[in-house]
């Protein structure tokens, strides 16, 4: 079976495809009396929406968000929100070619192999068009946890990454890439033009960082928060790779050096440590430890390019494919919104969690 609900307690439903007449989403679980309106969505996806440089796809989509149930007078009643994002600039001729021959590193063949059939316009479900249905979700999140902050950014393009020395918060809405540091930005801007004049694309890595999570949040064993976080962020499409605080770079490190060393804060108490490091991004024996927690996201270049590359046709014929239309050059960059919202959407289901077991 196919599985479109994400979450234990807070749940959502995300529906549609990109070339449909709509997308959205269906959260269930939500608790009464928090303040919501289109308003309090929209912004999280204007973040997201296509054609706002020539860095992205130019598909131009306004991604206005509905609100069509669950709130009365400006409030969530505590039965399901259904949200909707109609599709304004579909151009489902473009996808010719792709109706008879499989995009390598794209989902067409697994689809056709598990299904018998697929939607080839713009990918249907595999599209990342069904991501805005995520975004308008995780606004919904961010009211169940207003204790918790959420920043995301792009710390590397094409293999070229950020100098953390010079991070800077406020440069990351003030250029097309998400990016703390305006000297990369400068540099992506050549690296991703280049790429998308010549017909093909580059990957990116996204971090995200949760601040104001308090200890408690997760579960020792089969729903480990960062667990959950792993299998969020690689449920988001072209996203190859997750790691979790120093990720990888752990396998490397000794045991002391690996340590998060603890000592008391001024006023004593062990319910309120003074870490000295994080290298555990927040989480350990998955639980969350009151410090930030850290997510990267490694998302693959996008595998819809005009440069022609050898494939079959779905009778298994070998020819070679160049897929025309209007696509992102670097996926990752608007993948930045969505890893937030996965964040969201996983800590809110955790703080439920929490609260129902533990008050």
């Amino acid at each position: 079976m196919s599985i479109n609900t994400f979450g234990r307690l807070l749940r959502f439903t995300s529906w549609g495809e990109s070339h449909g007449p709509a997308l959205g989403a269906v959260i269930d679980g939500c608790p009464p009396g928090l303040a919501l309106t289109e308003a309090d969505i929209q912004p999280f996806l204007d973040a997201r929406r296509p054609g706002q440089s020539k860095f992205t796809t130019q598909r131009q989509e306004p991604d206005v968000v509905r609100i069509l149930s669950g709130v009365f007078e400006g409030q969530t009643t505590g039965t399901p929100i259904s949200l909707m994002i109609e599709n304004v600039d579909q151009r489902s001729k473009d996808y010719s070619e792709v109706a008879k021959a499989y995009r390598p590193g794209h989902a067409d063949y697994a689809y056709d192999a598990k299904y018998g059939l697929r939607d080839y316009r713009g990918g249907g479900r595999s599209s990342a068009r069904e991501t805005a249905a995520r975004v308008a979700a995780g606004g919904v999140a961010r009211l169940v946890i207003p204790e918790v902050n959420i920043l995301a950014y792009v710390s590397e393009i094409g293999g070229d990454t950020i100098d953390s020395a010079t991070f800077d918060e406020s440069e990351i809405s003030r250029n097309p890439f998400f990016c703390p540091d305006p000297a990369a930005a400068l540099r992506w801007e050549k690296i991703v033009d280049a790429a998308r004049l010549s017909g093909s694309s580059v990957g990116a890595v996204v971090e995200c960082v949760a601040t104001g999570v308090p200890a408690g949040w997760g579960a020792p064993l089969y729903a480990k928060l960062d667990a959950d976080l792993a299998g969020a962020m690689m449920s988001i499409n072209a996203v190859k790779g997750v790691e979790i605080g120093d990720g990888f770079a752990a396998a490397r490190l000794t045991g002391e050096q690996n340590a998060d060393r603890m000592r008391p804060k001024s006023g004593g108490g062990a319910e309120n440590p003074e870490f000295l490091a994080n290298h555990s991004g927040g989480v350990a024996g998955g639980i969350s430890t009151g410090q930030p927690v850290v997510v990267r996201v490694a998302f693959k270049p996008t595998s819809s390019i005009l440069t022609p590359v050898e494939t079959i046709t779905r009778s298994g014929e070998a020819t070679e494919i160049q897929t025309k239309g209007r696509h992102d050059p670097c996926v990752g960059i608007r993948g930045t919104p969505v890893v937030e919202a996965m964040m969201a959407l996983v800590l809110a289901d955790h703080k439920l969690l929490h609260r129902g077991q533990c008050g």
